[in-house]
């Protein structure tokens, strides 16, 4: 059976990323090898916007209860710390990128750790303080923290989203199989992901 590869567009900052990341988690855990999600940066807030007001992004996750309704396994909680709101998506995908430097297992602590520091626990992931503190909550060496300041990885950040940009992509989640042209947008439900790929993977051995 051939491996199948699927690139999800992402962001940081998006409570429906947080849904599908979670459906998509799963299912990795029931596919196995035979699945790879490669994780691509989609920017929502592309550029630096300080000091926006704390208390009307209090009210507006107050929404994120209903992608909390849609996917209970997905963790949300209305924000109730001092920290924030978010100025930008940048640095969430610059950290996680240097993660990715040391390899797969690195990236996938660090993207989890994002969306659990972001939604569960609402520490602003725009904030170094906050990146780095992360960057020693999933073992990685506080020394390599540099990483984040690469030109390299920051030019893969914008290029991964203008290709979804290109693609006509124009919100997040988005997902596109290997060899296609087409992603599909929005969180979608288990069983169509499920479904999806089991075509897709039976197809490959037709």
């Amino acid at each position: 059976m051939s491996r199948l590869a699927l690139d999800v567009w992402s962001d940081y900052l998006c409570p429906w990323c947080n849904v599908a990341a979670t459906r998509l988690h799963r299912i990795e855990e029931e596919f196995g090898a035979d699945v790879e999600l490669r994780w691509r940066s989609y920017l929502l807030r592309p550029e630096p916007e300080p000091g926006r007001d704390l208390a009307k992004f209090r009210r507006y996750t107050e929404l994120w209860q209903r992608a909390a309704e849609e996917e209970p396994a997905a963790e949300f909680h209305t924000w109730a710390s001092d920290e924030g709101p978010p100025s930008h998506s940048v640095p969430a995908h610059l950290v996680a990128k240097a993660a990715a430097t040391f390899g797969p297992a690195e990236f996938e602590r660090m993207h989890r750790a994002l969306l659990h520091a972001y939604f569960v626990e609402n520490r602003d992931i725009s904030r170094a303080p906050t990146l780095a503190a992360l960057w020693r909550e999933v073992d990685l060496p506080e020394a390599e923290l540099v990483r984040v300041t690469d030109p390299e990885l920051l030019k893969l950040v914008g290029e991964e989203h203008n290709q979804a940009i290109e693609m006509g992509v124009g919100g997040v989640p988005a997902i596109r199989m290997e060899g296609n042209d087409v992603a599909i947008t929005g969180a979608q439900p288990i069983e169509i992901y499920r479904r999806w790929i089991s075509r897709a993977l039976d197809g490959a051995t037709a």
